[in-house]
């Protein structure tokens, strides 16, 4: 066991996003998702308004990146 390490998340979490409007905003939230610490993949659905992401990282930490970005997010 690794310590410091949490396993809690062993499939993808999608989160709803509400606020992007165009690619730049998808990008924007990309970019904030993935420099989240346990973050494996974030893929961004502009048309959908939802976020994909896979890796060990918290939900609270994702939507407070989200948030941070400028963008409402929540557990979808």
């Amino acid at each position: 066991m690794t310590a410091g390490k949490s396993n809690e998340s062993t499939g993808p979490i999608i989160i709803a996003i509400s606020g992007m409007t165009c690619g730049g905003c998808a990008g924007a939230v990309g970019r904030a998702l993935s420099a989240v610490p346990g973050v494996a993949e974030a893929r961004v659905d502009l048309a959908g308004g939802r976020a994909t992401v896979t890796g060990s990282a918290r939900v609270e930490d994702l939507i407070r990146a989200v948030e941070a970005a400028g963008f409402a997010g929540a557990l979808a």
